[in-house]
C-alpha cells in the first residue's frame, strides 16, 4: 500500500485538504471593516466539502485492492475539490478589497494531487491487465 505512488498523492491531498481548514484562502475587507481571513471554516458548506474531500482521499488510500473503485472514488474526490475551489471564488466576491492568501496554494494543490493519484491508479490498472494477458 505505502509503496504505491498513488498512496503518496492521496496522502498529500488529504494533508492539504485538512490544512485548508486553518490556513486562509483570502484576506479581504467589506466596507470600512478591518481585513478578515476567509478560511474553509468561515462557511459551513465549504467546511463540509473540505472535510469530505480530505476524508475521501484518506479512504481512497485503503481501496488499493479494488483499483476500479479506487479510480472512481478518486474522480469523486477530484470533483469535490474542484467544486470547493469554485465555491471559494464565489464566496470571495462579497469582499470589496482583498487578495488571495499565499496559503491558498493548499486549496489548489488538492485537485492536482487527486489528478496525479488518478493517473497512477490508471497506470497500475494497465500494468495489471498487461500482465494478465501474458498468462
Amino acid at each position: 500500500m505505502i509503496q504505491r505512488v498513488q498512496t503518496l498523492w492521496l496522502l498529500a491531498a488529504s494533508i492539504c485538504g485538512f490544512a485548508t481548514l486553518k490556513m486562509p484562502f483570502y484576506v479581504g475587507s467589506v466596507g470600512s471593516t478591518p481585513a478578515e481571513e476567509f478560511t474553509a471554516t468561515t462557511n459551513m458548506l465549504l467546511m463540509i466539502l473540505t472535510v469530505a474531500g480530505a476524508i475521501v482521499a484518506l479512504v481512497d488510500i485503503f481501496l488499493y485492492n479494488n483499483r476500479p473503485l479506487q479510480f472512481r472514488v478518486g474522480l469523486a474526490g477530484l470533483a469535490v475539490s474542484a467544486l470547493n475551489i469554485i465555491l471559494y471564488f464565489i464566496y470571495t466576491k462579497k469582499y470589496d478589497a482583498g487578495a488571495i492568501a499565499l496559503s491558498a496554494i493548499f486549496s489548489f494543490a488538492v485537485p492536482v494531487f487527486f489528478l496525479m493519484a488518478i493517473i497512477a491508479i490508471r497506470k497500475d490498472e494497465k500494468l495489471v491487465k498487461s500482465v494478465d494477458r501474458l498468462r
